[in-house]
């Protein structure tokens, strides 16, 4: 088959579509043909070589795919699915190929009304969603929510979702642009975070009873202040680097947590039971409209650099696709 290497740590001009071998699905895997994948801020830090894959995962980038099933593997007789079957997957790594093996845990079909392609936008960030906006963070109707990155796969997904629970939605995003299209999937309070303080903005609507920051470090302090009494932080990207100041006097003071989580090294069977857990309480949004995938722009697999450019430059609105 054929597959994006990494040929050394790098620039977008390291990614080279290669042949390579195929996949042989082990214990408890199928092997799906790729039909998409979708592009990632972890296959970025991958390629720069500051996120390696975990042991066992796959050496090719990609997070997510979609595709059809092409062998069932040894130990998944009686496991519902069927060679041919139309699917998405939550990966560890190697969805930027023709091929991949995937725990059969990890499998999700395609939802009723989305195209094969078009699905691959959605397992990784639907996990994401749902297991920090709801497994960890509790969210439920009446809360408000604040959003970092709001015009990302995580942000225009996490809008919808959380609009679909019956929270109040606010976003943090960059351009006049995203911000529009963050109130166009149901954001009530949208902030330019390059010219507007999102933590008085919160205080002034009465704070956050949960945010899920992608930023991390230079965020922790504003991010604290933005949390109403009991509020929730979730923290599941640094790309405001890995350390920050906490005032714990203001932690006591209004009860206030901080939870961290990355979903990429969780082991197999943490992973099954958010990917159950998005088959019996998101997928059914999905399939009823109440969420969209928003895809920025498709490409060919080959041009994954191009796609890499992209997601650096921060020029796009949801996901980028590549299709083979």
């Amino acid at each position: 088959m054929h597959a994006i290497r990494i040929t050394e740590p790098g620039g977008p001009e390291v990614l080279a579509w290669s042949q390579v071998p195929d996949p042989v699905p082990g214990e408890g895997e199928v092997l799906v043909e790729v039909a998409a994948t979708a592009v990632n801020r972890a296959d970025v830090a991958q390629r720069q070589g500051a996120y390696p894959p975990p042991p066992g995962a796959s050496e090719y980038p990609g997070l997510e795919c979609s595709g059809t099933v092409l062998e069932l593997g040894p130990g998944t007789g009686g496991s519902g699915w069927a060679v041919g079957d139309r699917v998405c997957a939550l990966l560890s790594g190697g969805g930027y190929a023709e091929k991949v093996a995937v725990p059969v845990g990890q499998l999700l079909p395609v939802p009723a009304g989305v195209g094969l392609a078009e699905a691959a936008a959605l397992p990784e960030v639907a996990c994401t969603v749902w297991s920090n906006l709801v497994m960890v963070g509790g969210l439920g109707r009446g809360d408000t929510v604040l959003l970092h990155g709001g015009g990302s796969g995580i942000g225009t997904f996490a809008i919808q979702f959380a609009r679909a629970l019956g929270a109040r939605v606010a976003v943090t995003a960059g351009s006049a642009e995203k911000l529009a299209a963050c109130r166009e999937l149901g954001a009530e309070i949208t902030i330019d975070y390059r010219t507007e303080d999102f933590a008085a903005r919160m205080r002034e609507a009465g704070g956050a009873d949960l945010v899920l920051d992608i930023i991390g470090g230079s965020y922790l302090d504003a991010n604290l202040r933005s949390l109403a009494t009991g509020g929730r932080l979730v923290i599941i990207g640094l790309m405001g680097g890995r350390s920050g100041e906490a005032d714990l006097g203001r932690m006591l003071a209004k009860r206030l947590s901080v939870h961290a989580t990355t979903l990429r090294a969780r082991p197999p069977a943490e992973k099954s039971a958010i990917v159950a857990g998005v088959l019996e309480q998101v997928w059914p949004l999905v399939e009823q409209g109440a969420i969209r995938p928003v895809v920025d722009r498709v490409l060919p697999m080959r041009n994954a650099a191009e796609a890499h450019d992209v997601m650096e430059s921060s020029a796009h609105t949801g996901k980028i696709l590549l299709t083979r």
